[in-house]
């Protein structure tokens, strides 16, 4: 059974070169797309098995097309190529519902088995993505911030020194910058500035 595939990227000697390799493999490229908006679009008309999807186009990225999809209720599937493999790119593609993510330095009979497997439902992941996420599966769950050391942010939140903090709580300065490297560990941060932002994120701090 023929395969059809929609190929979604800005660079039309990327277009030009998938389509190349995928024609008359048991493949049939029904469309091309130049971002994510087109590649919405496209897929609501043609309704391929699968899209190729790369991540960084003009406009309308290859995230937002995949949740668009999503919304839309298209049954394509989507496999993300792309040359990037940060956790900034893979996450948020895999969140959104990709169903496999493979990088373009990848092999030809890598790419085809992706997508024949991606057609099937399955999910395909590159190496390097593969044990990207593992890693990110194996953090450790982040405990809660204490009493204590919401009452410390708080201060800080509202522009408190160290110093300053510690006369509030009628504890040593020592002890705040403590309840603070704790704080910055259980929210995954470096400084003051980012345990505030997250920590108002999170919803531990009021408006």
């Amino acid at each position: 059974m023929t395969i059809t595939v929609l190929i979604a990227d800005d660079h039309p000697v990327v277009r030009d070169g998938l389509r190349g390799i995928f024609t008359g493999r048991g493949f049939e490229v029904v469309g091309e797309a130049a971002n994510g908006a087109e590649a919405v679009a496209m897929a609501e008309r043609l309704r391929p098995d699968v899209v190729l999807m790369d991540l960084r186009m003009p406009g309308t990225d290859g995230v937002a097309a995949i949740t668009e999809l999503a919304r839309l209720g298209n049954p394509a599937r989507v496999l993300v190529l792309t040359t990037y493999d940060t956790d900034s790119d893979v996450l948020p593609a895999v969140e959104a519902g990709a169903t496999g993510y493979l990088l373009k330095d990848a092999p030809r009979e890598d790419l085809f088995r992706a997508v024949e497997a991606a057609a099937r439902g399955e999910a395909v992941l590159s190496p390097a993505v593969a044990s990207r996420l593992l890693g990110r599966m194996r953090e450790p769950v982040r405990e809660p911030l204490s009493q204590r050391e919401l009452e410390v942010l708080t201060l800080v939140a509202r522009g408190s020194t160290n110093k300053e903090a510690a006369k509030k709580l009628f504890i040593s300065e020592a002890t705040v910058k403590t309840h603070l490297i704790h704080v910055y560990a259980k929210l995954g941060v470096n400084d003051r500035a980012a345990a505030v932002a997250v920590a108002f994120e999170r919803g531990l701090l009021g408006s």
